[in-house]
C-alpha cells in the first residue's frame, strides 16, 4: 500500500491480497467525497475491499503521481488499471468488478 493509503472492507484473511479497487483522493475535494460514497457502497454490495490513497501523501514517495493525477482527482482504479476520474458511475464500477478476474 502506498503512503497515505487506508484499506476499507478488509477481513484479516484478506489483508495479504491487495484490494481490487483503489481510490485516489485529496483533502478538501468535494468530488472525492462523492466518489468515496459510491465506491464504499459498490464495494460493500460486491464484497470487495477498497483502498483510499491521499494523492498528496503518496506523492511524497512518488512525485510522478502528483504530476499525472493532480487535475483528475478523484481517480478510481480497478485491478490496477485506471477506471474513472472525477465521477464514479456505480453501474460501471459494478460491471468492472463483475467482469475482471482477481489477480
Amino acid at each position: 500500500m502506498p503512503p497515505g493509503g487506508t484499506l476499507h472492507g478488509v477481513e484479516p484473511a484478506d489483508a495479504v491480497r491487495p484490494p481490487r479497487v483503489r481510490l485516489l483522493t485529496r483533502a478538501g475535494c468535494h468530488l472525492c467525497e462523492e466518489a468515496r460514497l459510491v465506491v464504499a457502497q459498490v464495494c460493500a454490495e460486491t464484497g470487495e475491499a477498497y483502498e483510499e490513497v491521499d494523492l498528496d501523501a503518496a506523492a511524497a514517495a512518488d512525485p510522478a503521481l502528483l504530476r499525472r493525477y493532480t487535475d483528475e482527482v478523484p481517480v478510481t482504479f480497478v485491478d490496477g488499471a485506471q477506471h474513472d476520474y472525477w465521477r464514479v458511475d456505480p453501474a460501471r464500477l459494478r460491471a468492472a468488478l463483475g467482469r475482471r478476474a482477481r489477480h
